[in-house]
């Protein structure tokens, strides 16, 4: 039988309040605390936070303060790795980063799904969604990226769109719903 974690993981529907999964959670939290409360004159201890906390990170990884994420395990970040200020990352299926992915302020990138029947969502069931963005990409500020999501390499997102679909590569893409305006050549 698969455990809550498992099935999370595995996009399964699942529920969400077990000890396992809240004591991961509540380490995330500490953890977020702590890299959030250490100034940026301590870039090393920063950095070994988010080395604990993400599944897989790069030596050069740079985050501003304020940063926060559900389990953090499930966030692969590549090299050349950049959060501005004030990101939230709800990682509950995996959230994979590129290489040379910059991510500007008031970002979030959300794996949650909740049923939208009421009755369905008073059980506390949910499910999650992989978001994958590929290497090279600019996110401006203010965007969203919902459950499922992946953003092909080289693609640009424009300040406050929110992502509900897939974005090609070499794109530029904005507005709510995001959707591309421009394709880039190479």
């Amino acid at each position: 039988m698969q455990s809550e974690k498992q099935k999370m993981i595995a996009g399964e529907d699942y529920f969400p309040i077990t000890d396992e999964l809240t004591q991961e959670r509540t380490r995330a939290k500490e953890l977020c605390y702590k890299f959030n409360s250490l100034p940026n004159t301590k870039p090393e201890e920063r950095k070994e936070i988010l080395k604990e906390l993400f599944g897989k990170c790069e030596d050069d990884i740079a985050i501003e303060s304020n940063f926060f994420c559900d389990y953090g395990y499930n966030i692969t970040a590549g090299k050349g790795f950049y959060i501005n200020h004030n990101c939230v990352i709800l990682d509950c299926a995996p959230v994979t980063f590129g290489d040379k992915v910059l991510i500007g302020p008031n970002c979030g990138f959300y794996t949650a799904i909740h049923p939208i029947l009421a009755e369905e969502r008073a059980t506390l069931i949910e499910s999650a969604k992989p978001i994958t963005v590929g290497s090279n990409v600019w996110i401006g500020g203010n965007v969203t990226v919902l459950p499922g999501v992946t953003i092909g390499d080289n693609t640009v997102i424009g300040a406050g769109s929110v992502v509900t679909k897939d974005i090609p590569s070499n794109s530029v893409a904005v507005g709510n719903p995001c959707r591309v305006i421009k394709t880039l050549k190479n």
